[in-house]
């Protein structure tokens, strides 16, 4: 049995891995699962902008319909604000098609709890192990009136610009701010200008006619440059790149440069800290996150928590530590008063609220410290042995963390690659070491 769910949903190539009869299957799989605790019978389906999102969502409502609950489909909506409306329609369960930042060709389905939470590993393996149960799947199968029914809703929309402008201090206004949006032919097309206009912003956007094939490609949160050129020609004041389906947001600052996503988590810590709404004085980044980071941190009096990549491990140290802020370096930011997950709308509007609270330009406001080098290797790999049981792997790794260098070595979940990531201050030892290691690995890996 191949495995279906990587670090954030069902996603592969539309058409083959997600084809119409898996979409169904899968859908059928969730919603046995989310009966259990059912209250309203009823599921909320969104979807980016791809083409694959109508096979999809069709066979999503059919394999739902199929085993007796009722469906809302409301169209192309980002990410987050499937997990919003989940729980603000008091839904079982909420299902987003969408492959983020990857190319058209692919897709992907995310699922959220009646509550608009991620759902654990846990949970996923057991949709997983029901996909799979024959039995389970055919005797679930509802007939007559007991089969679900679908409708399509299109007044959501306003619930969740609501939501977003809530978000922003009444007290201030966009008023006289210039803002480039690129909305990555995605998602965020239609919600993402209304929000900044309403708030009175001069709003210039760009790649926000989607066409089915154009999603990400050569624009939004990817290719941020292409977003440099149109702040800078145009003398904006900021300018907000997000992807596909509008969990990640990338910054680029009045002269057109691109803001690194862990002075995007610092600022907007320190922000929040001084705003009286950083729970703990604690914040949350991945292990992928610079040092400098956790320094510039600690710095102001606040603790920085590090977890695996990915938002939902971001989430899950929220509800352990009893904190609100955090995120990915990817720019995948999470403001837990306001979102469930990464909501690039909700990071924007605080990188405004902090401009115009602060008054400075965003490429001082943006750039509050230095980033230690970094240097990484992607290596090919012809077997995958966990990595205690290297030979002369522990060793190695002490003999590097002893010259001050951190050292972060994982495997793909999807691919036959080892990452390698070390961060230091030093880059010519950096360099010397990083020769050393993957000389070592590719020689255990692929002999």
């Amino acid at each position: 049995m191949s495995k279906l769910f990587g670090t954030d949903g069902v996603r592969g190539r539309a058409g083959k891995k997600l084809n119409a009869m898996n979409s169904m299957r899968l859908a059928m799989a969730a919603g046995i699962y989310f009966r259990k605790n059912a209250v309203n019978n009823k599921i909320i389906v969104g979807k980016d902008t791809r083409r694959s999102g109508y096979m999809i969502e069709n066979a999503i409502v059919s394999g739902l319909t199929a085993i007796g609950y009722d469906v809302r489909q409301i169209g192309p909506m980002p990410t987050p604000a499937i997990a919003f409306l989940t729980e603000d329609l008091r839904c079982d369960a909420g299902i987003m098609i969408s492959a983020s930042h990857n190319p058209y060709y692919d897709n992907g389905v995310k699922f959220f709890d009646s509550y608009g939470n991620k759902l654990s590993e846990e949970a996923e393996a057991e949709i997983e192990k029901i996909f799979y149960n024959d039995a389970l799947i055919e005797e679930n199968q509802k007939e007559d009136f007991g089969i679900g029914r679908s409708k399509r809703i299109d007044d959501v929309i306003g619930r969740y610009i609501v939501h977003i402008k809530n978000s922003f201090p009444k007290n201030l206004t966009l008023h006289g701010v210039r803002v480039v949006l690129d909305t990555a032919n995605g998602a965020a097309y239609k919600v993402a200008p209304t929000i900044f206009n309403e708030l009175g912003a001069e709003v210039v956007l760009i790649n926000d006619k989607p066409n089915g094939s154009n999603i990400n490609l050569n624009c939004g949160a990817l290719h941020p440059e292409n977003l440099g050129e149109q702040v800078r020609n145009l003398r904006a004041d900021v300018g907000f790149a997000f992807d596909g389906d509008a969990d990640r947001l990338v910054v680029v600052d009045e002269n057109g440069d691109v803001i690194d996503g862990d002075k995007l988590l610092g600022a907007l810590s320190v922000y929040l800290k001084q705003m009286g709404k950083l729970q703990k004085n604690g914040a949350v980044a991945t292990v992928m996150s610079n040092q400098a980071l956790e320094d510039y941190l600690n710095e102001n009096d606040i603790e920085l928590y590090r977890c695996n990549v990915g938002d939902k491990y971001v989430l899950e140290t929220f509800a352990k530590e009893g904190l609100n802020f955090g995120g990915e370096q990817s720019g995948h930011i999470i403001l837990a008063d306001f979102a469930k997950t990464g909501d690039a709308l909700v990071a924007a509007l605080a990188v405004m609220a902090d401009l115009l609270t602060k008054k400075e330009p965003i490429s001082k406001l943006l750039n509050p410290f230095e980033l230690y080098p970094q240097l990484q290797n992607n290596l090919v790999i012809g077997k995958k042995i966990p990595l205690e049981e290297i030979e002369g792997y522990a060793q190695l790794v002490k003999k590097i963390e002893k010259q001050n260098i951190r050292v972060l070595v994982r495997y793909s979940g999807t691919e036959n690659l080892l990452r390698v990531l070390l961060e230091g201050k030093d880059e010519l030892i950096l360099s010397k070491m990083m020769k050393e290691i993957t000389e070592l690995l590719e020689s255990r890996l692929n002999g």
